[in-house]
């Protein structure tokens, strides 16, 4: 892998997300039936932040996560950076956008000193990236010792009963979504072929864990198809 291959694959990630960005919102609520916000109340609730504390959200679009923790803690200091310029011009116009803090910026190369924050999240950020090892080893820079790093992401869907169903979901009716609302049927084909060929939550798991995070663990969404996983940074030696 070639530094000119990871500036393609993320100028083409740049470039899809902001066709998409003006009706990124609807099509998440109605590809998720609503639940979307949910599953991201819950990150900001594993993310475990004090009062008046710092949190970054990496990838953050048009700022779900950023905003659901300013209503939920309003003394936070809250940054979302994200490579789209356009999905942060959305969230910034948003209610309650004012309050966050917004930076353009690369989630394998984050602008940001060392220990920085208390928390770190992202919401459907690891599956897009070029290298989520890196992303995550980025993420744990960042964060304070100590300081909890959730990613919530899509997830393969697993083997159970409902599954055939949950495939046509996935094949027919996004990309038919995503024709009619978003008027662009290839990103909507990739976002759900992304998800099959992403990382199981155990693997996903085993990837925070090498790269240097304790006691990660998971809770699964939606059948299976949505994964939130929260590891810490360790604590300083001598600390």
């Amino acid at each position: 892998m070639t530094l000119s291959q990871e500036t393609d694959h993320t100028s083409r990630v740049q470039a899809m997300f902001g066709r998409i960005s003006r009706r990124y919102n609807l099509m998440n609520a109605l590809m998720t039936l609503g639940r979307d916000q949910t599953w991201r109340r819950h990150v900001v609730s594993m993310a475990a932040l004090p009062r008046g504390g710092c949190l970054l959200d990496v990838g953050a679009g048009t700022g779900d996560i950023a905003l659901e923790a300013l209503r939920q803690e309003p003394t936070l200091e809250v940054t979302a950076v994200d490579v789209t310029p356009t999905m942060m011009h959305v969230g910034r116009r948003r209610r309650g956008g004012h309050g966050v803090r917004w930076c353009c910026g690369d989630a394998l190369h984050l602008p940001f000193p060392d220990a920085t924050f208390e928390a770190v999240t992202s919401g459907y950020l690891v599956r897009n990236v070029f290298d989520v090892r890196r992303a995550f080893r980025e993420q744990l820079r960042v964060v304070k010792p100590g300081g909890r790093v959730v990613c919530l992401d899509t997830s393969p869907p697993s083997p159970h009963v409902l599954r055939p169903l949950v495939l046509v979901y996935l094949k027919v009716l996004i990309p038919l979504l995503g024709y009619l609302v978003a008027r662009d049927i290839q990103a909507y084909t990739y976002l759900p072929d992304s998800t099959k060929a992403f990382l199981t939550p155990a693997r996903l798991i085993s990837v925070m864990e090498s790269a240097g995070f304790q006691n990660v663990r998971h809770r699964q969404f939606m059948l299976g198809t949505q994964v939130a996983c929260v590891g810490v940074r360790p604590e300083e030696q001598g600390t």
